[in-house]
Order: structure tokens, then sequence, then C-alpha cells
């Protein structure tokens, strides 16, 4: 139930944070408010629409106790609806998918004289795994937008690329979308969220914080990971709608010149690993791509993204704790607990507490403990079995390089030299061969 109301927390983050920004006018905060109600958003339970109201509510929670106060409590309520009715409505949305809660509730009011509310019923088939299938919004125009300034927009996305030493590569790429500069990139022989958060952070760590970061609905984009490191370092993270690819052609260009200008000519010279693949994308992003004059920008991506002055970096202390992973265990009455296939001990005093465990996702080893967001200490390995987090596989490494000895050929030639040193004694001449051998030269001289 914690993580669910973490996840709950975080999404209405995504839609608080971008009302809260100090910058707008109150002009602005309502237009895009009524703009955010206009329109679907993609929350713990699937699509949904948030109205003016709840929006303006999660507005004041989040200035008023920031994060935290958009997690809801956990509260215990007895379920008051009766179970038939909550198997008429499921019965009801299995016959016809396309049906809303709405239209169920009216339904159940004519067979049985009263419903439960629409919401109440959402909520329920829910979770009976049941939710809506409307029917395609109609297509509309789409127009050109640009963002205003450098780091205040960075569009990410997976390129699917060749294959290195038996493995298929991505390339994780975090585009400026006012500049079109590379920002935080790196390829990988996994399409997961380790590889993904690598990548925004080298970005953050060259770079800057951007103020927003508008990603697809891939999994690595989408892990609670990603969103807590987000979330952390204060940058709104929000998706594109599935087959809604708005706002996304900036990055899918770029990668097309990564197709015609890098991966062609890998084509030829295959890297031999995936460490030497990103030393030479590396040397072509900030060779080339950076250098060269952008055909609609004029200018060229390096030169207007600094246009207005080197951004403000990160320090690395705040992207170590932002990227550090989290996970919630309840400490047992010994004070231990695990975690994947690991015990660890922890102060007596949080025996029985739900605690959140903080790690390095490649070093299961060291795990910090937090209790209601404040330090209680670190736990204590006491059976380590695995060191590294399941989702976490480092990329695999190239076969070392070969020595050149032949093991077997240099017994075999010091086989061959023992036997050529031995006396055999089978073939050692015997007297009547001896006195041949003496015979031989008197015969010769009598002939003469």
């Amino acid at each position: 139930m914690h993580d669910r109301a973490q996840e709950i927390g975080l999404f209405r983050y995504r839609l608080a944070r971008e009302l809260a920004e100090d910058c707008l006018s109150g002009r602005e905060r309502g237009r895009l408010a009524r703009e955010l109600a206009a329109r679907e958003h993609l929350g713990p339970d699937g699509w949904v629409r948030v109205s003016r109201t709840t929006l303006d509510r999660w507005t004041r929670a989040y200035r008023a106790g920031g994060f935290a106060a958009l997690v809801p409590v956990a509260r215990r309520v007895d379920d008051k609806t009766p179970a038939w009715l909550i198997e008429l409505a499921c019965a009801l949305r299995a016959e016809q998918p396309a049906r809303t809660a709405a239209q169920i509730a009216r339904i159940i009011v004519e067979v049985e004289g009263s419903a439960p509310s629409a919401r109440t019923i959402a909520r329920h088939l829910a979770a009976a795994g049941l939710p809506w299938k409307g029917g395609a919004l109609p297509a509309r125009a789409l127009g050109r937008f640009e963002a205003d300034r450098p780091n205040e927009l960075w569009t990410g996305d997976a390129l699917h690329g060749p294959v290195i030493a038996g493995h298929k590569t991505y390339l994780f790429c975090f585009l400026d979308d006012h500049s079109r500069l590379f920002c935080g990139y790196r390829w990988a022989a996994r399409e997961d969220v380790l590889s993904a958060s690598r990548a925004l952070r080298a970005g953050l760590a060259a770079r800057g914080r951007p103020a927003a970061c508008y990603v697809d609905n891939g999994s690595p984009f989408v892990s609670s990971q990603l969103l807590r490191a987000c979330a952390i370092l204060d940058i709104r993270l929000f998706h594109s709608r599935p087959r809604r690819p708005e706002g996304r052609g900036q990055v899918e260009r770029a990668f097309r010149t990564v197709r015609e200008q890098f991966l062609r000519e890998c084509q030829h010279r295959p890297p031999a690993s995936v460490d030497e693949l990103n030393r030479a994308f590396q040397a072509w992003v900030e060779t080339v791509y950076h250098a060269r004059v952008h055909s609609e920008t004029g200018q060229t991506p390096l030169e207007r993204f600094l246009a207005a002055g080197a951004p403000r970096l990160m320090s690395e202390r705040q992207l170590a704790e932002a990227f550090l992973w989290s996970e919630r265990r309840r400490v047992s009455k010994t004070a231990t607990f695990g975690m994947h296939a690991n015990v660890y001990e922890v102060d007596p005093e949080l025996a029985g507490r739900r605690v959140e465990l903080v790690f390095d996702p490649l070093d299961l080893s060291e795990v910090q403990v937090r209790l209601d967001g404040r330090p209680a200490g670190r736990a204590i390995p006491r059976q380590i079995k695995r060191h590294v987090h399941p989702r976490a596989q480092p990329d695999p490494q190239p076969p070392p390089a070969a020595t050149g000895i032949d093991y077997l050929g240099l017994i075999q030639a010091r086989r061959a030299r023992e036997l050529q040193a031995r006396i055999d004694y089978r073939n050692l001449p015997t007297p009547e061969d001896r006195r041949t051998a003496s015979d031989g030269p008197d015969d010769d001289k009598e002939l003469i």
C-alpha cells in the first residue's frame, strides 16, 4: 500500500509541479490549469482526467508541504458496496468494454433502483483488471514547438543499434529541445532503467539541470527509480501518450542523422565492444554533430546552447543521492530483513517498522536505512548471495585479448626433446654389429 501511495504522490507531483512554477502569472497559471484539466493523463491506474478543483488543491498542498504533502495517507475504510453489485458492474464492463463507469451506473439504477457512484464503480473495475477501453480520439493537426531557452526541455528516447560482440546495443539519448544538443547519451547492451539513468546522469553532470524531461512510455522511462531521481532533482518528468508522438520530431530527426552518418560508418569497421562504440560516438558527437550548423536554427548546437552562458552544473553529491535506488521492507522481530536473497540486520528499535532502503543497484553490500524520510543508520549485511540488483545487470565485458601461447604445443615440443635425449636400449648395437663394423675397414684395405 505504501508503494502505491508513492506512485500516486509521484503522479500528483508531475501535475502540481508544473502549476507551481514561480515564473507563471495568475493568468498563465489559470490557462495552464484549464489545459491540464481538459486532457487525459497517465496515472497509476491508466489514463484519467483531473478536474481543475483537484489540480488547484494539489498545487496548494505542494506549495505548503512539498512532495510529502501529495502522498495520500493510508486509511482503513470498510467497503460498503455490496459484492453482487460489483460483480454486476464487472459483467457489464466485460460484456461491452466501451461502456463508461457512468453508463454502467445508469444501467444498474434502471435494473436495481440504485447504484454506487461512477467513481466507486471505476475504482472497483480497475482493481478487477477491467479498465475502460474507449474509442480512438479524432485526428487533429500537429503544430511545431520549440523551447525558448536551453535546459528548458530535454527529450529522451532510445535508438536500437547494431549487434556488438554478440549483443544488441541501444542508444539512450536526451536532446535539448532549444539547441538540438546531445546533452546526455550512452550506448548500452541492455534496454533498461539503469542504462537510461546513466545517460541522464551524464547529461546532468555535463550540461546542467533541465526544467523538464519529455520521454515516451517505454519500460526504461516509466520506472519508479527514474521518477524518484527526477523528483529529488526537481525535474518535471512527463510522458507522451501511446501512438501520439507530438513533440518527438526533433529527437527522431537527430536519430536519423545518427543512422545516416555514424552507424553507416560503423558498418565498415564495427567496434569490438560497447566501450569502443561509446568512445567513437562521443568523438563524432563532440567534433562533428555539435560543431555543424543546424538547418533550422542556423547555429551549431553547441553555440546555440551556450548563447546565454554556461549552465550551472550540479554537484556530484546531489547526483549520487538522486540516482540511488529505493525499496521498502518491513523489519522482522529479530531486527533483520531480506532483500533479493540477501539478509541484513538493523537497529533493534526498528523491529516491526516499515523502512526505506536506499542503495547503489550495483553494490547491494551497502544499504542505507531511512525511517519516515530520516536517516536510521546502515544495514549490516549478514548473508550476501547477490551483489547486484536483478534489474541492474552491468554491460557484458569483451573477452580478454589472446596471449598467443599454445600450451599444448609447448608440451608436445618438450616431449619430443625429451625423447631425443633418451637412450633407446632397443636400438643399441649388438656385439656382432660392432664386430662387423670393425671388420669392414680391413676388408677395404685388402681390396686396395
